[in-house]
């Protein structure tokens, strides 16, 4: 039963068989190491998948594992937090990076945006506590920074929706990065900070009339 869930979870995650391979020789490891007392397979089986995506170096949130997961949070926490405990698993801290790619091809965002990421993540790397479980928050907050600054806007709910984190988490980074990153505090409205990107010509209007537009934002 366990070997095929885990099957199962690989696959709904497309994940490697490196990643599967891992994941099974996590849980049986588990299992010789009496690491499994009190916890349901499924919680043990979605631990040992995270903890497979950390050891492969696969960027995978928890909150991802666990929504294709037939177990809890609550449960599915408890059984990493024994599994890696018990098995002396070298897991290194996530890191926002390890989530970039991912996150800003899931936005569908231009160059421009995933250049000035990159940049406002560096600045913020060198005096922010980035790593760890809250890797895929800082990111969000950051690409949801930097899509105002660049004209590009995605609403605090798709960007949460995409990093598997809460619009709440990006609330409680912004105030402090845009403070950190030396930014105005009304990013919320990209008029007040045009795009650096040379603008569109305005298409042909009619004489003695003029042409006035302003960017949407995204609100999906």
């Amino acid at each position: 039963m366990a070997v095929a869930e885990i099957q199962r979870l690989t696959s709904v995650l497309s994940l490697s068989r490196e990643v599967r391979e891992s994941a099974i020789l996590i849980y049986r490891q588990a299992l010789d190491q009496k690491a499994t007392r009190g916890k349901k397979i499924v919680a043990l089986v979605a631990a040992s998948v995270y903890a497979a995506c950390r050891q492969c170096h696969v960027p995978r949130t928890l909150r991802e594992v666990i929504d294709q997961s037939r177990a809890s949070k609550i449960e599915v926490g408890r059984a990493f937090t024994l599994i890696s405990r018990e098995l002396r698993l070298a897991l290194r801290p996530l890191e926002p990076r390890d989530y970039l790619v991912r996150f800003t091809q899931d936005l569908n965002l231009s160059r421009e945006v995933r250049t000035k990421v990159q940049e406002l993540l560096g600045q913020a790397e060198r005096s922010y506590p980035t790593s760890g479980v809250l890797a895929n928050g800082i990111l969000a907050t950051i690409i949801y920074i930097a899509c105002n600054l660049t004209g590009e806007p995605r609403s605090q709910d798709r960007v949460a929706a995409v990093a598997k984190v809460t619009p709440v988490t990006i609330r409680n980074h912004y105030k402090e990065l845009l403070e950190l990153l030396g930014l105005p505090a009304d990013l919320t409205n990209p008029l007040a900070h045009p795009s650096p990107v040379a603008p569109r010509k305005a298409a042909a209007v009619p004489d003695g009339s003029r042409g006035y537009g302003s960017p949407k934002a995204d609100n999906l």
